[in-house]
């Protein structure tokens, strides 16, 4: 059933039902769901127009244009058109295409043989055990005032408040161990800079460290042209991390080996003049052991009084038999003079005279009358001595213990895997660049392709075509290389008498066409 076009009345008449129609539209079916849409007539029941009843208000028309539309098969015919066009206009030129993509292909080629091959050395390491992050807990503080700012940010990591791994990554990125394999391996020359702080950051963009976050392993990664060189920085690096760590490390037990350290100086200088003044003393009074020495003299005096009043008595005795000439008279009288002599020497009777005179008697033993004088200065020196060895002895297995203690404390580096001498070119991807140029230049040609047809279907009156060929004109002017003669015009163009261009320039704008 269809309902003619500006025809509302019929659809209010039909049947004795009534229709609604918003607008004036094509004859379409009357129960089709089209019409409906296009049309904006509804069913609606009849209404009774007798007296009493509502009069219905007719519904106002909506305008074609404000109402949806569907792409007909006109826009979808019209785009696979367009597809076939472009794909005939590159099927036209794929001689240009292919010439495109081999020219690129070779460009490609030869700027990645041309670029200077990389290596890439690949270090991991081992974060140390939890125990050992205490040898870090003050150094950063200290250390990041005169290091610059690479070590001053690793402060909150060693006390504590990150991991240890952080840490060491703090300490590889500093301007401390970046400076050092600058020096070692002379990259300023090599980089060719002349600053410090020039090839710190080339070697800092050349330098890869990063942490796996479960497991805390660092990885380090140097690139370098040479591939023994960028192990051997790898190398470096590692050196540098451990002589830092032990530098930095303020645990207790290098403070308490520091400190064992600085007394046991002290006490061994404390001894060695202690042993000093002893051996002195012993030296000049032949005082090697006080009380056994006096122990001894005491006994040989009294054996020595012993026989010296038995010798007297013995002379007595002689003297009442034989006269003073008598060789047994003469001979006991001898040995007798001879004990007195020896009582008096260890009586100290020879030293007295001797004392004003500031010689010194050669006797093996020191006298009895000096003993008690000797004796105490002799104790007091062997006292001290004594104390001294004792504090050195005591000192020095504190230290060995303080230093076997320190180097457990101290966060020692574990390498999983050592720097490698790369074998296979990290960069650059010759083949990717290769590609890469195969698809510029196809992306290119293809732009080329479409252009010169869109423009050439361009009508020679567009304004944006005149003024793309004003500005093409302009330009090929005021380049050198289109000139001739330096006379600012175009070459292979020259100009009339009246100034017009000639029949060239017209050529060029076809051939621009």
């Amino acid at each position: 059933m269809a309902l003619p076009r500006n025809s509302s009345e019929s659809c209010q008449e039909r049947n004795g039902v009534g229709w609604d129609c918003f607008r004036a539209a094509k004859t379409v079916s009357v129960f089709s769901p089209g019409h409906r849409r296009r049309t904006g007539c509804e069913w609606r029941p009849a209404v009774n127009f007798s007296a009493g009843a509502p009069v219905r208000q007719p519904v106002p028309e909506v305008p074609e244009h404000d109402l949806p539309s569907e792409p007909g098969p006109e826009d979808t015919s019209q785009r696979t058109g367009n597809s076939v066009t472009y794909l005939r206009l590159l099927w036209k030129d794929r001689r240009l295409l292919v010439s495109a993509i081999l020219s690129g292909f070779l460009a490609g080629t030869l700027v990645a043989f041309l670029i200077p091959t990389r290596y890439q050395s690949t270090a991991r390491l081992m974060p140390p055990d939890s125990n050992q992050g205490g040898g870090l807990a003050t150094a950063a503080a200290a250390f990041s005032a005169g290091a610059g700012g690479g070590v001053g940010s690793i402060a909150s990591d060693m006390l504590g408040l990150k991991s240890t791994s952080e840490t060491f990554v703090g300490i590889l990125s500093s301007r401390t161990v970046q400076d050092k394999l600058v020096q070692q391996f002379d990259l300023r020359k090599l980089y060719g800079v002349r600053r410090m702080e020039d090839a710190c950051k080339l070697l800092a963009e050349r330098t890869g460290i990063s942490v796996d976050r479960k497991s805390q392993i660092i990885t380090l990664t140097v690139t370098d042209h040479d591939p023994k060189r960028a192990a051997a920085m790898g190398d470096a690096y590692v050196a540098e991390l451990n002589r830092l760590v032990a530098e930095l490390s303020t645990s207790s037990a290098r403070r308490e080996r520091i400190f064992l350290e600085e007394r046991l100086k002290a006490v061994s200088q404390d001894l060695e003049a202690a042993e000093k003044d002893f051996s002195q003393f012993s030296s000049k009074n032949t005082a090697i052991d006080i009380k056994e020495q006096g122990k001894a003299m005491v006994e040989t005096a009294a054996t020595l009084q012993g026989q010296y009043i038995a010798a007297q008595s013995e002379l007595e005795g002689l003297k009442q038999i034989y006269t003073d000439n008598n060789v047994r008279v003469r001979s006991v009288r001898a040995r007798i003079a001879e004990l007195k002599r020896q009582l008096e020497k260890l009586g100290g009777k020879g030293e007295q005279d001797l004392e004003p005179t500031g010689q010194q008697a050669d006797y093996l033993y020191p006298s009895i009358r000096k003993l008690p004088l000797l004796g105490v200065t002799y104790a007091d020196l062997y006292r001290r001595t004594r104390v001294q060895e004792a504090v050195y002895e005591s000192l020095t297995k504190e230290y060995e213990l303080a230093k076997v203690q320190e180097v457990k404390e101290i966060p020692t580096v574990k390498l999983l895997d050592s720097p490698n001498i790369p074998e296979r070119k990290s960069f650059p991807p010759r083949t990717l660049i290769a590609f890469l140029g195969m698809a510029l230049a196809f992306a290119a040609a293809t732009t080329w392709v479409l252009g010169k047809w869109a423009w050439d279907e361009t009508d020679s009156n567009d304004a944006r075509k005149v003024f793309a060929q004003e500005v093409f004109t302009t330009v090929r002017a005021r380049l050198p290389q289109f000139s001739r003669n330096g006379s600012g015009h175009p070459a292979g163009s020259e100009s009339s008498s009246d100034g017009s261009p000639r029949a060239s320039d017209e050529v060029g704008l076809t051939t621009l066409k």
